[in-house]
């Protein structure tokens, strides 16, 4: 399930990338704008800039942008630095493997082959969906409304 920090963390960068040509965007406007409480805004934009995926200035004219366009950053990208990996057991996770307690024998466990699937149909669909494909895909279900 996805975290409150996660989601929180998708609606500030698709806010950012919706706002990239503009620039640089106040902490102030975007927590108001996208309902986030600021200081939880703070502490996810500061995880992000820390994982090289915003870029920040201080003090008059300051605020936070995306540090690559739109199209050159995944959803995937943001979701692994804010709530860790996507497998739902640590046993088919590829940056976080851990071996279950209980498991007789990996090779014959139906439920780690399942959630192997599961794994790898979120990564592939998270990892290929850029914040720039989100959004136009976003406008194409409107139309189609």
């Amino acid at each position: 399930m996805l975290s409150k920090k996660a989601k929180y963390g998708l609606k500030a960068v698709f806010y950012l990338a919706r706002n990239y040509d503009d620039g640089l965007v106040l902490i102030a406007t975007l927590a108001e704008e996208e309902n986030i409480p600021r200081k939880f805004l703070e502490l996810i934009l500061l995880e992000l800039k820390k994982n090289g995926l915003l870029h920040s200035k201080m003090g008059k004219g300051g605020g936070y942008e995306l540090s690559k366009p739109p199209n050159k950053i995944t959803v995937g990208q943001v979701v692994r630095i804010l709530d860790g990996p996507l497998a739902p057991l640590g046993c088919v996770s590829k940056t976080a493997y851990k071996k279950c307690e209980e498991c007789v024998s990996e090779r014959s466990c139906e439920i780690r082959r399942i959630m192997q699937q599961v794994r790898d149909a979120t990564a592939k669909i998270l990892d290929t969906t850029s914040l720039e494909e989100a959004r136009h895909s976003l406008f194409e279900i409107e139309k189609i409304k």
